[in-house]
């Protein structure tokens, strides 16, 4: 299995940098493998960021996601590591991460993240 790695990630600067705004990327059609079973998971990322100098290309984007096509790691581990490697890569102001993972054997997983991290109830 091969590790993601963020290299292919580009950026371009922000043409609003004065400004707060809000930029969603829906990635419904995102691919990663289970660890234990080797099978495909499926499901739709929803990222959120509030840009400080960088933007994140999104072409760069879908190149970087499919390298999970055939990573296996766990969901939670998916979700982390690709905020990780977005967050290092653009230093937003905010940026949350919603991965909602189709059902599998009748259990449904949700995971979201976010940066700069906050206390959950």
């Amino acid at each position: 299995m091969s590790q993601p790695t963020r290299d292919l990630l580009e950026t371009f600067p922000n043409p609003f940098p004065q400004r707060d705004y809000i930029v969603d990327t829906v990635c419904p059609e995102f691919t990663s493998m289970c660890p234990k079973t080797g099978q495909p998971d499926f499901g739709t990322l929803t990222i959120s960021y509030v840009p400080d100098k960088l933007n994140y290309e999104l072409k760069s984007l879908k190149l970087y996601l499919q390298q999970y096509r055939n990573h296996g790691a766990f969901y939670e581990n998916v979700t982390n590591t690709i905020l990780d490697d977005l967050v290092a890569v653009t230093q937003p102001r905010w940026m949350k991460i919603t991965a909602d993972f189709t059902p599998r054997g009748g259990i449904r997983t949700t995971v979201i993240v976010e940066y700069p991290e906050r206390k959950i109830r």
